[in-house]
């Protein structure tokens, strides 16, 4: 089986766990997630994962509400371990070997992230979860992700999402949405094309870190993308 990458980040965002029940985690949806991660690990590529929190807490929405920017943010942060524990059980239960490392210390559950352990842990091919995002508030896990992918190396970031990649205006609106094949993180900023948030597009220019957003929801698709270029859509 070949493959055309050495290590990857993927991104995946808590809504997707939540099925169609929208939030909390639907555990038919985590098993096939589960399946598509097991076979693109099976490519032999080396796998970090940072999961979003949205089907639990979301600390942007809470935020608009009247809640403090940081606290709901820390929040957040604290459903992205939830999250991130339950995929880590998933894993080992189908016999992958896995870490978990958070921005936020919690010794209890997790190891504490430290960037050169975390790439020993991808050097011995065990799957690395990174929760609790950056650490920081007011910083969203794709940021978290294009940080995590940019200090590990990463040949490129891969964007799960609930549609087939980046169009020029929200297709589940616009039945007459165009999706582009291949687009510049220039375009993605000054269009406002919605895929990414824009520190982590910025993120990514700047460390020349390409990026191909997929749909996830079809099995197989993370292998496939992994294995190729043929679905999605690539920002570089």
């Amino acid at each position: 089986m070949s493959k055309i990458y050495k290590r990857v980040l993927l991104k995946i965002s808590g809504e997707a766990l939540a099925g169609s029940a929208k939030q909390g985690i639907d555990l038919s949806v985590l098993d096939q997630l589960v399946e598509d991660i097991l076979k693109a690990h099976q490519t032999g590529v080396q796998i970090g994962i940072v999961i979003g929190g949205g089907n639990i807490f979301r600390g942007v929405s809470a935020a608009t509400q009247g809640m403090d920017r940081a606290s709901s943010d820390y929040m957040g942060m604290l459903a992205t371990c939830i999250n991130s524990l339950a995929l880590q059980d998933a894993l080992e239960k189908r016999g992958l070997e896995t870490r978990l490392q958070t921005a936020i210390e919690m010794s209890s559950i997790a190891e504490a992230y430290i960037r050169r352990r975390a790439d020993r842990h991808l050097n011995k091919n065990r799957i690395v979860i990174f929760g609790a995002g950056t650490g920081s508030p007011y910083f969203t896990t794709d940021t978290a992700a294009a940080l995590r992918a940019t200090e590990l190396g990463a040949d490129i970031l891969l964007k799960a999402t609930n549609v087939e990649g980046v169009y020029d205006k929200d297709p589940q609106d616009n039945k007459d949405a165009k999706m582009y094949k291949q687009v510049s993180y220039s375009d993605v900023l000054n269009k406002k094309l919605k895929i990414m948030d824009y520190t982590a597009i910025t993120l990514c220019m700047e460390n020349n870190l390409p990026i191909i957003a997929f749909n996830l929801h079809k099995p197989g698709n993370i292998a496939e993308v992994i294995k190729s270029q043929s679905i999605g859509t690539l920002i570089s």
